[in-house]
């Protein structure tokens, strides 16, 4: 009985390792995490499994808010290819957005045309109010310092690249590090 029991273990064990080592979304893809749009509704992020975004943590009041108006361009410029912006509003510095939902996306779009996603203001600092979005957006790597930092993440949701707030969204090393990943 012992040898069967074994047996058995064993070959579920082996039956169960392919549909692991398969499994595309994995726990340090952005695509696997849910959370809320600005409308209130909730938003899966396996909806952009497949496009290459750019994940950015946006403010309304800041001295960079300029940069939505980058930002929206990439968006329009290359969305047709598989690629999105991903905005995040976080009130984390300098409190440079207050804004409830409706005031951020009214500004947004009112002053830059934002058509890009965006989502509910989150916390991207370390520590117990983190979102889990920066957790992952963070891990083994460098944490925004100020408002618009940038990650590039690939099409099976992994990060493959920062730049810190003052790289603008028509910098020539970002846009080669997002058509690198397009490439792909």
């Amino acid at each position: 009985m012992r040898r069967f029991t074994l047996g058995l273990v064993v070959a579920t064990l082996a039956l169960a390792a392919p549909l692991q080592s398969g499994d595309t979304m994995a726990s340090d893809s952005l695509y696997s995490l849910k959370t809320t749009a600005l409308d209130g509704k909730p938003a899966d992020l396996v909806q952009y499994k497949g496009k290459v975004a750019l994940a950015v943590n946006v403010a309304s009041q800041c001295g960079l808010t300029p940069q939505y108006a980058g930002l929206e361009k990439l968006h329009e410029e290359l969305k047709g290819r598989g690629f999105t912006v991903l905005g995040f509003p976080s009130n984390d510095f300098g409190g440079q957005e207050p804004g409830t939902p409706e005031e951020i996306s009214t500004f947004c779009k009112k002053n830059y045309g934002v058509t890009f996603p965006m989502f509910s203001t989150l916390v991207t600092k370390a520590g117990p109010d983190q979102s889990p979005i920066y957790a992952l957006l963070g891990k083994g790597r460098e944490l925004p310092s100020w408002n618009f930092a940038k990650y590039v993440v690939g099409k099976d949701g992994r990060v493959v690249a920062f730049f810190n707030s003052k790289v603008p969204p028509d910098d020539k090393a970002l846009r080669e590090a997002i058509e690198a990943e397009l490439a792909r």
